[in-house]
């Protein structure tokens, strides 16, 4: 793959089945109403100097294999006939920036844009799902959409944390699938409704005792999911080798099933 051309990779099988999954993911996004008008952005690498990616001024109910366009790391399109949107800048650094990345998803959802709009990080040790698949959230400080200190705004952050929130402006994921980069979206966006509906009880909310969080770390360190704390039980903060992937799969989808139920 990596001798192949641009238009080769463009219009390969796994660049079919990858464009089937950012559209189904989408439409995803607008059911679940993390994106409205044109909003958000859908990329995923293909080989090792291309992005797949949505372009602009799209509603991400609409997509078509058609509407997605080809990238190169340095923004450049080589393939597709839409305009790139001006976003793809952030996922670009991300990717650049960490080898792991190979899907990133950009959203609007509604009660975690109410955090990054406040600036506030939800509190941890609450729901044991959110410490599995996302942990200490970040957030990243404010700067114009769509221009590159925009997207430089998360370097600090992107080995450590899967999850950002964009001050004033929404949420972005990274994973090792789209799907992956969107379910880390739904569980954030539900830890924040939950947190929120939470607090109206009047009552206090209890807390996961930090030995069992040790156990939670040690969970993410089999999956090889980042934790800014795993430190603290001697791994690397930013994630290593997943044990058994089809394991992981399974799990993800488990407990994400149980944390939208709640």
């Amino acid at each position: 793959m990596e001798h192949e051309s641009p238009l080769e990779l463009f219009n390969s099988a796994e660049a079919n089945a990858l464009r089937a999954e950012i559209i189904r993911t989408g439409r995803k996004l607008w059911e679940r109403q993390y994106v409205d008008g044109n909003g958000g952005n859908i990329s995923v690498r293909l080989g090792a100097e291309f992005v797949l990616c949505t372009p602009t001024m799209l509603s991400k109910a609409d997509l078509v294999a058609a509407d997605i366009c080809l990238s190169d790391l340095n923004g450049k399109i080589h393939a597709g006939d839409r305009t790139l949107t001006s976003e793809l800048l952030l996922h670009l650094e991300i990717y650049k920036a960490n080898r792991k990345a190979r899907a990133v998803v950009h959203c609007h959802p509604p009660y975690a844009t109410a955090f990054a709009m406040a600036g506030v990080i939800p509190p941890n040790g609450l729901i044991p799902e959110y410490e599995v698949f996302i942990g200490p959230a970040a957030v990243a400080p404010y700067e114009t959409p769509g221009t590159q200190a925009f997207a430089e705004t998360v370097l600090p952050w992107v080995h450590e944390h899967n999850t950002i929130l964009l001050k004033n402006h929404g949420v972005v994921c990274w994973a090792d699938t789209v799907t992956h980069a969107e379910w880390l979206a739904e569980i954030m966006d539900t830890y924040c409704k939950t947190y929120l509906i939470a607090k109206q009880i009047g009552e206090p909310l209890g807390v996961i005792p930090e030995d069992k969080i040790d156990d939670i770390l040690r969970r993410k360190q089999w999956m090889g999911l980042p934790d800014a704390r795993m430190g603290r039980i001697g791994g690397d903060p930013r994630g290593g080798d997943a044990k058994n992937a089809a394991e992981i799969v399974e799990l993800v989808k488990r407990e994400t099933g149980r944390l939208k139920g709640r």
